[in-house]
């Protein structure tokens, strides 16, 4: 019970102090624990116990203070009667400064009323010098759109947005401007781009000019010269809308956009403008305005290149040029190819020219050009070659001159060296016809042609002497070779025109060297340089004589078959009795007859061909004969038949005798019938045991009697000799017979030992 006891003590004790030092208005929980527990009587007694202590402790407190108390209540007695003096001297202080001070308070309230209106009036100022700016730079900027000056307004509107309409504040006024901007932008923007679009069909339409300006001053490579065309294009077109564009779209940050724009622009327009017409190589103009629009295009490029900062680079430019290139080269290997006039093909080289030089100019490079020009040099010779004819007109005879002018005309045209032709008197003839002169003057034009071509083409001296060599060569060789051939194998030509071509011939070929000499004056580069090509033209007229004379004898023997066709031998003829003279067939006197005269044209050809000719002639005769015995269709062959075959052999002989033809060494012409007039003189004078006996020997009489000949001969006399003997019983015919068949035995034994 004890340690009960103190446990509630010790538990008053501490609600206790709890009630003592905890605010009244928290006191419910402590005392709700003391109700919640047995011992609470036994609380109220420590309770009570409590506040009597406390009690005694407030009575021993005011004990110990009272007489200071008393004294303080005294004193405050005596002051009260000093407080009310005062306080009547105070309402009276306060009386009189009321009246003294309403004067004074109504001074103060109008100068309040003055400090708020000057305040008001600095702050209505403030705003005055923040909004007016704003509004005389909306002004300005409205007289910017106005005069169309939208770089300067695209300016003006950003420093409005950027710098005035935030020191002006939230006014109404001020966001209506904002609201703007976007769209004032927006404005600008669509404005600038219809001038650029404006632009780009201007310089569209005025590529022509501006390349044809470009092109005048392409001789003139000086800075002078590029500043004065520059000049005339900044003239020809306004480039102040794409610097303008330029600027407003970099301002807008927009400045990749218009960069791509306008070049893709470009672009388009770059293809249209290398799109030549497909009429453009009727006329050197076609060409001319298809240049100038490309110069002029590539002309504003580089302008643009060189006046604005990157909205064109230079690689953007070179790229374009090699894509222009490549068309232009292309489009002018079609165009060129169709053109056949060497005049156009000449002006179109000097147009290229100055298109590439102008170009160059530039900066852009143009070497394909002057490698496609190089190509069209191979098509203008061959233009060239086409059109070159002098075969034609000529009348293969000898040119006839009655004055000394007319001599020195020719002589002019054609280098002859004649000192005997010189000293002749008029009227006189040159050797050759018409054709040597004019040959020999179309090849020099031919040359100078080939020259101006090569004119501007950035070529060494070298370089155009080869080429008008080749080119020259390439004359001679197809050509006049061709024009030559076909002179001399065409039908119905004459023997007097071959002549003709043989003797120009000779003479063109004799005039090589000055041609030689001509080229070498005009390329200034020695006929002797190393690894110089040679002209062909000794050959090509050398190659065309030759023809001319296998011509000629192919001719004569064509024109002897015709007589040798008229030929009518009676192959059965009776023999003729021994001192019975025999004259020649009428065939063979018309042959030797035209013979005569046409050996008699052959008198200024070279000797050998004449000799040439002349041989060929004899020996187609003797051979055409000898066929005619061996024929193998003529079965049967008479004495008298080989009688007056010999006979016209003899009108031959004496035709070669004669000396149809000089140069030619004492019977040399005769050997051309030996063959015949052997066989013929072994069978006339049936000297067999002549030929038998001495046959293989050098000196033998018929050394060129072949016995296969003289066999088939006597088979056919044999056939002829036996027809005639089958009704005839005569001993001397009996004998023939025989003899002729010891003769056919010998023969063949004769040919048997020679296998």
């Amino acid at each position: 019970l004890s340690e009960r006891g103190e446990t509630y003590t010790a538990e008053h004790e501490r609600i206790l102090r709890e009630i003592e030092s905890t605010d009244t208005n928290c006191i419910g929980p402590t005392l709700r624990s003391v109700y919640d527990g047995q011992e609470h009587g036994l609380f109220m007694e420590k309770l009570d116990v409590r506040i009597r202590n406390h009690d005694r402790e407030i009575e021993k407190m005011c004990n110990h203070h009272f007489q200071g108390f008393v004294d303080s209540i005294t004193e405050l007695l005596k002051v009260r009667g000093e407080a009310q003096k005062l306080k009547s001297q105070v309402i009276e202080t306060n009386n009189r400064l009321q009246d003294d001070g309403k004067e004074l308070i109504g001074s103060m309230e109008e100068l309040k009323r003055c400090r708020v209106q000057q305040r008001n009036i600095a702050t209505t100022i403030d705003k005055l010098t923040h909004c007016l700016p704003v509004l005389e730079m909306y002004s300005r900027l409205q007289e910017q759109m106005k005069a169309k000056r939208y770089y300067p307004a695209l300016r003006t509107l950003e420093q409005l947005e950027q710098t005035c309409l935030p020191r002006a504040g939230q006014y109404r006024f001020c966001s209506i401007m904002a609201e703007n901007i976007p769209k004032l932008r927006t404005q600008i923007r669509d404005t600038a781009m219809t001038q650029l679009r404006d632009f780009l069909e201007s310089i569209r339409k005025h590529s022509d000019k501006i390349g044809e300006t470009a092109i005048k001053q392409s001789d003139q490579i000086t800075l002078q010269s590029n500043w004065y065309t520059n000049q005339r294009t900044q003239d020809l077109v306004d480039f102040s809308p794409v610097y303008r564009c330029l600027h407003i779209y970099t301002v807008l940050g927009l400045r990749d956009t218009f960069e791509n724009y306008y070049r893709k622009q470009r672009r388009k327009q770059a293809r249209l403008v290398l799109q030549p017409h497909s009429n453009m190589h009727e006329t050197l103009e076609g060409y001319r305005r298809y240049f100038n629009q490309i110069v002029g295009f590539f002309v504003v490029e580089d302008h643009v290149l060189h006046t604005t900062q990157g909205l064109v680079n230079r690689a953007y430019v070179e790229e374009l040029w090699e894509l222009a290139l490549s068309k232009i080269v292309a489009a002018l290997r079609t165009h060129s190819s169709y053109c056949d006039d060497p005049d156009l093909v000449l002006d179109l080289k000097n147009l290229i020219v100055l298109f590439a030089d102008t170009l160059q100019g530039y900066g852009f490079p143009v070497s394909q050009l002057f490698d496609m020009l190089l190509e069209m040099r191979e098509q203008y010779g061959e233009i060239l070659l086409k059109r070159w004819n002098v075969l034609d007109q000529d009348n293969f005879s000898p040119i006839p001159v009655s004055t000394e002018q007319q001599y020195r005309h020719y002589t002019s045209q054609f280098p002859l060296q004649d000192p005997e032709l010189e000293k002749l008197p008029f009227p006189k003839k040159f050797p050759f016809s018409e054709f040597v002169p004019k040959v020999y003057c179309q090849i020099k034009e031919f040359i100078y042609a080939c020259l101006k071509y090569s004119e501007d083409l950035h070529l060494s001296s070298t370089e155009v002497d080869d080429m008008i060599r080749k080119s020259t060569n390439l004359l001679l060789t197809r050509t006049l070779s061709h024009c030559l051939q076909y002179a001399i194998k065409k039908k119905n030509v004459g023997l007097a025109e071959l002549v003709q071509v043989i003797i120009n011939t000779t003479h063109l070929e004799q005039s090589c060297h000055f041609l030689e000499e001509f080229i070498s004056n005009i390329t200034n580069v020695p006929p002797d340089t190393v690894n110089a090509t040679k002209l062909y033209g000794t050959s090509t007229f050398k190659d065309a004589r030759h023809a001319a004379e296998a011509e000629i004898y192919t001719n004569l023997n064509a024109k002897i078959d015709q007589f040798l066709q008229l030929a009518d031998y009676n192959w059965l003829a009776a023999e003729q009795r021994v001192g019975t003279p025999l004259t020649a067939s009428d065939y063979l006197i018309d042959l030797i007859a035209f013979l005569n005269s046409t050996f008699a044209v052959f008198t200024n050809l070279p000797g050998k061909v004449a000799q040439t000719a002349c041989m060929s002639t004899c020996k187609h005769i003797s051979t055409s004969l000898m066929q005619l015995l061996i024929d193998p269709e003529i079965r049967q062959i008479s004495m008298g038949a080989l009688q007056q075959l010999s006979a016209d052999v003899k009108e031959c002989e004496s035709f070669a005798r004669a000396g149809p033809v000089a140069g030619f060494q004492g019977d040399t012409l005769l050997l051309a019938f030996s063959d015949l007039r052997q066989l013929l003189d072994l069978f006339t004078q049936w000297d067999w045991s002549t030929y038998l006996a001495d046959y293989g020997k050098p000196t033998c009489r018929y050394l060129r009697v072949n016995p296969n000949t003289a066999l088939a001969l006597l088979e056919k006399m044999k056939e002829m000799s036996r027809k005639n003997n089958v009704f005839n019983f005569r001993k001397m015919d009996r004998d023939k017979q025989k003899l002729i068949d010891t003769v056919i035995k010998q023969l063949r034994n004769l040919i048997a030992g020679l296998r």
